[in-house]
């Protein structure tokens, strides 16, 4: 499959390389406009591109065609409006994921991925795990937004991938829920399991993956309240399973139970569930590193309109 473009270049591109038009009229790294150039894909007026260092003309006519595999664990690049980078040097790469971002390829899954963002992007990853997910060492659903850390030297990788696997990362999210947790502080010890039949779907069940979750309240509100939750573990949907668990489901959470009505009020299109802070040693330096978010606009507002009930 191949995605044909075709644009003519603007005046405000006379005299440029023809890599970096490509960047600028079709959204693409340069590195890899460069690979496009190489792989004979790229014309200009009809005439293949010799070069990427070969300058461009106003008027004429740029065609990129663009190698798109059927494949959906296949990581395609592809730039997404959002996606924030917050930290980077030569061992990680920290970012700041906006809500609708899958972090990497997965069956049944079309949308943006944060490695095809980097890719893109031009960001070289460490090329440790499964072709998808390589310098992935942790991972944020598709609905929750926030802070997260991507390696990009293998060194880097095996360092941290090990820190997360004995829990010493330190990671901290903010989660809206309905009514107060009794008490408002407090650990969730609870296995979790994926439900029978449910393939998308999680619940507390005996058998469970060994899943623990720390939270305390800080503000309580009519009918919500915002809390700090500390994670141990790193079980898929851990907060918003141990959250439903506790009948106290993250705002908008409408597959774990949250109330369709309130999250209509408030505005919410998917559960209250933001990552805060990221802390862990450095894998150069071995210095303690914290990076951290604030709250999108969807989740700002849901909040202020918390806040201004009574």
């Amino acid at each position: 499959m191949v995605d044909h473009r075709q644009l003519p270049v603007p005046d405000s591109l006379e005299g440029e390389r023809v890599d970096v038009a490509i960047s600028q009229l079709f959204g693409l790294s340069r590195t890899r406009a460069a690979d496009l150039i190489v792989e004979g894909v790229v014309h200009l007026d009809g005439g293949t591109v010799g070069g990427k260092s070969e300058r461009v003309l106003a008027g004429a006519v740029l065609e990129v065609e663009i190698p798109v595999s059927s494949d959906p664990l296949t990581v395609v690049p592809e730039v997404v409006e959002g996606i924030t980078i917050i930290h980077d040097d030569e061992s990680i790469v920290v970012i700041d994921k906006p809500v609708g971002v899958a972090v990497h390829p997965s069956p049944g899954w079309k949308g943006p991925t944060v490695v095809g963002h980097l890719a893109a992007a031009g960001f070289r990853i460490a090329t440790s795990g499964a072709s998808e997910r390589q310098g992935i060492v942790q991972r944020l659903d598709v609905g929750t937004s926030g802070v997260m850390v991507i390696c990009k030297s293998e060194h880097g990788y095996a360092l941290l991938k090990n820190a997360f696997r004995r829990r010493a990362v330190d990671k901290t999210y903010h989660a809206l829920v309905q009514g107060h947790p009794d008490p408002l502080a407090g650990t969730v010890d609870a296995p979790i399991g994926r439900r029978p039949g449910a393939d998308h779907r999680f619940a507390v069940m005996d058998g469970g993956r060994a899943s623990i979750t720390h939270y305390e309240t800080l503000e309580a509100h009519r009918f919500a309240s915002l809390l700090e939750v500390h994670l141990e573990t790193g079980r898929t949907h851990q907060i918003r399973v141990h959250m439903s668990a506790l009948k106290h489901p993250c705002c908008g959470d409408l597959t774990y139970g949250a109330d369709p009505v309130l999250a209509e009020r408030l505005g919410l299109q998917r559960q209250w569930l933001h990552a805060m802070r990221l802390g862990f040693e450095h894998p150069d330096t071995g210095e303690y590193v914290e990076y951290e978010s604030t709250y999108p606009q969807d989740l700002q507002q849901a909040l202020d309109t918390v806040r201004e009930s009574h």
